[in-house]
This record gives structure tokens, sequence and C-alpha cells, in this order.
């Protein structure tokens, strides 16, 4: 079952945490995120799965930054989650579908117990220029039945900032 926002906003502050909250952005069944004014590009032509691969920071300008279909970009959230006792998922907003931009490549889905910055693998299919701030994402939560285990110690949880992938340390 998916919450409702009205079901949301009883849980902000306890079961769901959501800082900078601002109730305008609430919708009937999710909450819209906005885009922090940094982001990641991979420096490396060739990306490898078993190595760190470098980074290199842009900072979105007041103007608007123009993104190059065909090019990755990690950007994550402005505003820090943390939800206990629920699925948290996230979806780009329709509105920036309708632009050709897909804020998650693969990575929509949360683990209960998940705390930190949204990390938004943004892909576009023609060049779009975007701003900082724009709410660009929903997050919707799911219930879970119990038992489960909480996620605590995931190489993404309580993270900082955009984090590039870490799936070399599986290997």
């Amino acid at each position: 079952m998916i919450l409702s926002g009205l079901e949301i906003k009883k849980h902000i502050g306890q079961e769901i945490i959501i800082e900078p909250f601002d109730e305008a952005r609430l919708n009937p069944n999710s909450y819209n995120l906005s885009l922090h004014n940094e982001l990641l590009t991979y420096t490396n032509e060739i990306l490898d799965m078993r190595t760190k691969n470098d980074t290199q920071k842009i900072l979105i300008p007041p103007e608007g930054l123009v993104l190059t279909p065909g090019k990755l970009y990690l950007g994550r959230t402005s505003e820090y989650t943390k939800t206990e006792g629920y699925i948290p998922m996230l979806e780009g907003r329709s509105s920036i579908g309708r632009l050709g931009i897909c804020i998650h490549v693969t990575a929509g889905f949360g683990d209960v117990g998940f705390a930190g910055y949204w990390t938004l693998e943004l892909f576009c299919v023609q060049p779009v220029r975007i701003y900082a701030g724009v709410q660009i994402a929903q997050i919707y939560y799911h219930t879970i039945t119990q038992p489960y285990e909480r996620y605590t110690k995931g190489k993404y949880q309580n993270n900082k900032g955009i984090q590039g992938s870490m799936l070399y340390k599986e290997f």
C-alpha cells in the first residue's frame, strides 16, 4: 500500500523525516524533492565497475545549465530524508519527464531505514536547460510487513552529498 499525502504529513518528524519540509510540496500521495546546485560527471570515457571512477564537480549557475544528451550527470536532492517503517521510492515528476529528462536510470528504490540525500542519475533525450532548486522528483512511501531488517550500514547510508557508484567495493 502507498501512503497518501495526508498519511505522509501525519508521519513527518516521526517515521518520515524530510529536511527541510514544505507543506506546499505535499501531493495527494507523494512529496516533491528539489535539485541541489551541484552535479558530478565521470571524467573517464570508459567506466570500469571494478574501480572507483573519477568525477568532476559542476555547479549549476543561476542562469541554468544545459545538459548534453548521451552524458550521465549525477545530482542530488536538496532535501535530506530518513525513513523508518516504510519503503521510500523516488520517481521523476511528469513535467520533468515530458522534457525528456530521466532522473534515475535504475535507482528509484529505497530501503527501509535509509537516511541521506538521494543521488539522482540524470540523463536527457535532447539538450535541456536545468536549474538548481527545481522540484525534480517525488518521493512516496510503501508500507512493509513485519518483521523486516532495517538498512543501517550500506555503502550509501548517511551520505553527505552526491555519490558515484561504489559497485567496486563488491569485487
